[in-house]
Protein backbone atom coordinates (compact mmCIF):
# COMPACT_ATOMS: atom_id res chain seq x y z
CA UNK A 1 0.00 0.00 0.00
CA UNK A 2 2.58 2.93 0.88
CA UNK A 3 4.00 2.86 -2.90
CA UNK A 4 0.05 3.52 -4.50
CA UNK A 5 0.10 6.81 -5.68
CA UNK A 6 -3.36 8.24 -8.20
CA UNK A 7 -2.48 10.28 -11.49
CA UNK A 8 -5.11 12.99 -10.06
CA UNK A 9 -4.03 15.00 -6.90
CA UNK A 10 -5.15 12.58 -3.74
CA UNK A 11 -7.04 16.17 -2.23
CA UNK A 12 -8.95 17.02 -5.35
CA UNK A 13 -10.02 12.81 -5.69
CA UNK A 14 -11.36 13.82 -1.85
CA UNK A 15 -12.86 16.96 -2.76
CA UNK A 16 -14.80 15.51 -5.73
CA UNK A 17 -15.64 12.59 -3.46
CA UNK A 18 -16.95 14.24 -0.73
CA UNK A 19 -19.15 16.95 -3.12
CA UNK A 20 -21.02 13.49 -4.79
CA UNK A 21 -21.11 12.39 -1.12
CA UNK A 22 -22.53 15.12 0.43
CA UNK A 23 -25.51 15.57 -2.00
CA UNK A 24 -26.35 11.84 -1.26
CA UNK A 25 -26.54 12.53 2.58
CA UNK A 26 -28.72 15.82 2.16
CA UNK A 27 -31.58 13.51 1.11
CA UNK A 28 -31.23 11.47 4.56
CA UNK A 29 -34.47 11.80 6.78
CA UNK A 30 -34.64 11.07 10.57
CA UNK A 31 -37.51 8.29 9.32
CA UNK A 32 -34.86 6.21 6.89
CA UNK A 33 -32.20 5.85 9.60
CA UNK A 34 -33.24 1.72 9.68
CA UNK A 35 -33.51 1.57 5.99
CA UNK A 36 -31.03 -1.19 4.58
CA UNK A 37 -28.02 -0.39 2.53
CA UNK A 38 -26.04 -2.15 -0.22
CA UNK A 39 -23.12 -3.10 2.62
CA UNK A 40 -24.49 -6.26 3.98
CA UNK A 41 -25.64 -5.98 7.95
CA UNK A 42 -25.77 -1.96 8.43
CA UNK A 43 -28.58 0.41 8.12
CA UNK A 44 -28.49 3.60 7.28
CA UNK A 45 -27.69 5.23 10.52
CA UNK A 46 -24.83 2.77 11.02
CA UNK A 47 -23.39 3.84 7.95
CA UNK A 48 -23.57 7.29 8.90
CA UNK A 49 -21.87 6.79 11.97
CA UNK A 50 -19.41 4.99 9.86
CA UNK A 51 -18.93 7.88 7.72
CA UNK A 52 -17.93 9.83 10.19
CA UNK A 53 -15.69 7.89 11.52
CA UNK A 54 -13.78 7.91 8.30
CA UNK A 55 -13.78 11.41 8.36
CA UNK A 56 -12.16 11.59 11.90
CA UNK A 57 -9.60 9.03 10.88
CA UNK A 58 -8.58 11.11 7.95
CA UNK A 59 -8.89 14.43 9.89
CA UNK A 60 -6.76 12.65 12.71
CA UNK A 61 -4.18 11.55 10.21
CA UNK A 62 -3.74 14.69 8.34
CA UNK A 63 -3.63 17.01 11.73
CA UNK A 64 -2.75 14.41 14.81
CA UNK A 65 -5.96 15.65 16.28
CA UNK A 66 -10.00 14.37 16.22
CA UNK A 67 -13.11 16.08 14.88
CA UNK A 68 -14.96 15.49 17.92
CA UNK A 69 -18.91 15.25 17.66
CA UNK A 70 -21.40 17.82 16.22
CA UNK A 71 -24.23 17.20 18.34
CA UNK A 72 -27.81 17.12 16.84
CA UNK A 73 -30.64 15.42 15.79
CA UNK A 74 -30.45 12.60 13.34
CA UNK A 75 -31.56 14.58 10.38
CA UNK A 76 -29.10 16.97 11.22
CA UNK A 77 -26.71 14.44 9.60
CA UNK A 78 -26.05 16.35 6.37
CA UNK A 79 -25.07 19.35 8.60
CA UNK A 80 -22.53 17.38 10.63
CA UNK A 81 -21.37 15.51 7.63
CA UNK A 82 -20.83 18.73 5.72
CA UNK A 83 -18.75 20.39 8.69
CA UNK A 84 -16.49 17.12 8.98
CA UNK A 85 -15.43 17.18 5.67
CA UNK A 86 -15.14 21.12 5.67
CA UNK A 87 -12.46 20.33 8.19
CA UNK A 88 -10.83 17.39 7.03
CA UNK A 89 -10.49 19.47 3.20
CA UNK A 90 -9.00 22.38 5.49
CA UNK A 91 -6.49 20.40 7.02
CA UNK A 92 -5.53 18.88 3.72
CA UNK A 93 -5.24 22.50 1.82
CA UNK A 94 -3.13 23.95 5.53
CA UNK A 95 -0.68 21.41 4.62
CA UNK A 96 -0.63 17.31 5.31
CA UNK A 97 2.63 15.36 6.88
CA UNK A 98 4.26 13.53 4.26
CA UNK A 99 3.89 10.44 6.51
CA UNK A 100 1.08 9.18 8.99
CA UNK A 101 0.58 6.33 11.33
CA UNK A 102 -2.06 3.45 10.94
CA UNK A 103 -1.74 2.11 13.90
CA UNK A 104 2.51 1.06 13.86
CA UNK A 105 2.34 1.10 10.06
CA UNK A 106 3.86 3.88 8.19
CA UNK A 107 1.71 5.10 5.18
CA UNK A 108 1.96 8.25 2.80
CA UNK A 109 -0.92 10.98 3.32
CA UNK A 110 -1.92 10.77 -0.06
CA UNK A 111 -2.27 7.10 -0.05
CA UNK A 112 -4.28 8.06 2.82
CA UNK A 113 -6.54 10.53 1.25
CA UNK A 114 -6.95 8.62 -2.10
CA UNK A 115 -7.98 5.40 0.02
CA UNK A 116 -10.58 7.99 1.65
CA UNK A 117 -11.83 9.18 -1.43
CA UNK A 118 -12.83 5.67 -2.72
CA UNK A 119 -14.29 5.05 0.65
CA UNK A 120 -16.36 8.21 0.76
CA UNK A 121 -17.56 7.95 -3.00
CA UNK A 122 -18.77 4.71 -2.68
CA UNK A 123 -20.24 4.98 0.75
CA UNK A 124 -21.75 7.98 -0.35
CA UNK A 125 -23.69 5.57 -3.47
CA UNK A 126 -24.44 3.53 -0.48
CA UNK A 127 -26.13 6.46 0.88
CA UNK A 128 -28.26 7.34 -2.17
CA UNK A 129 -29.46 3.91 -2.25
CA UNK A 130 -30.83 3.32 0.44
CA UNK A 131 -33.07 6.83 0.21
CA UNK A 132 -34.35 5.41 -2.50
CA UNK A 133 -32.56 7.78 -4.77
CA UNK A 134 -30.93 6.91 -8.43
CA UNK A 135 -27.42 8.74 -7.98
CA UNK A 136 -25.09 7.09 -10.35
CA UNK A 137 -20.91 8.18 -9.05
CA UNK A 138 -19.55 10.59 -12.03
CA UNK A 139 -17.97 8.37 -14.28
CA UNK A 140 -14.71 10.35 -14.64
CA UNK A 141 -14.26 10.15 -10.74
CA UNK A 142 -15.24 6.54 -10.66
CA UNK A 143 -12.59 6.08 -13.54
CA UNK A 144 -9.94 7.83 -11.71
CA UNK A 145 -10.65 5.65 -7.92
CA UNK A 146 -11.28 2.27 -9.69
CA UNK A 147 -6.97 2.00 -9.59
CA UNK A 148 -7.10 3.11 -6.34
CA UNK A 149 -9.42 0.27 -5.05
CA UNK A 150 -7.98 -2.35 -7.45
CA UNK A 151 -4.39 -1.48 -5.58
CA UNK A 152 -5.50 -1.51 -2.04
CA UNK A 153 -8.50 -3.78 -1.19
CA UNK A 154 -7.05 -7.30 -0.89
CA UNK A 155 -8.38 -10.68 -0.78
CA UNK A 156 -7.92 -10.34 3.00
CA UNK A 157 -10.34 -7.49 2.98
CA UNK A 158 -13.43 -9.44 0.78
CA UNK A 159 -15.85 -10.65 3.58
CA UNK A 160 -14.99 -8.59 5.98
CA UNK A 161 -14.69 -4.73 4.87
CA UNK A 162 -15.85 -5.72 1.38
CA UNK A 163 -18.02 -8.25 -0.46
CA UNK A 164 -16.61 -9.99 -3.09
CA UNK A 165 -16.59 -8.94 -6.49
CA UNK A 166 -19.12 -8.68 -8.98
CA UNK A 167 -19.25 -9.26 -12.88
CA UNK A 168 -20.00 -6.36 -15.08
CA UNK A 169 -20.75 -6.40 -18.51
CA UNK A 170 -17.79 -5.28 -21.26
CA UNK A 171 -19.98 -2.19 -21.46
CA UNK A 172 -19.87 -1.17 -17.89
CA UNK A 173 -18.90 2.62 -17.19
CA UNK A 174 -15.93 3.12 -15.01
CA UNK A 175 -18.97 3.80 -12.01
CA UNK A 176 -20.49 0.34 -12.53
CA UNK A 177 -17.15 -1.52 -12.75
CA UNK A 178 -15.95 -0.02 -9.68
CA UNK A 179 -19.14 -0.72 -7.71
CA UNK A 180 -19.12 -3.90 -8.68
CA UNK A 181 -15.07 -4.45 -7.98
CA UNK A 182 -15.89 -3.38 -4.10
CA UNK A 183 -18.99 -5.82 -4.31
CA UNK A 184 -21.92 -3.40 -5.25
CA UNK A 185 -25.00 -5.07 -7.24
CA UNK A 186 -25.76 -1.64 -9.68
CA UNK A 187 -29.36 -1.93 -10.42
Amino acid sequence: MAGTRTETDPGELLERSLAYALGSVAGVESASLGRGTPCAGWDLGELLGHLDDALDALYEGLTGGVIGPFPGAPEAAACGFRRRACAVLGAWAAGAPQRVRIGTRPLESRVMVAVGAVEIAVHGWDVAQACGRVRPLPVPLAAELLPVARRVVAEADRGVRFAGPLAVSASAGADERLLAFLGREVG
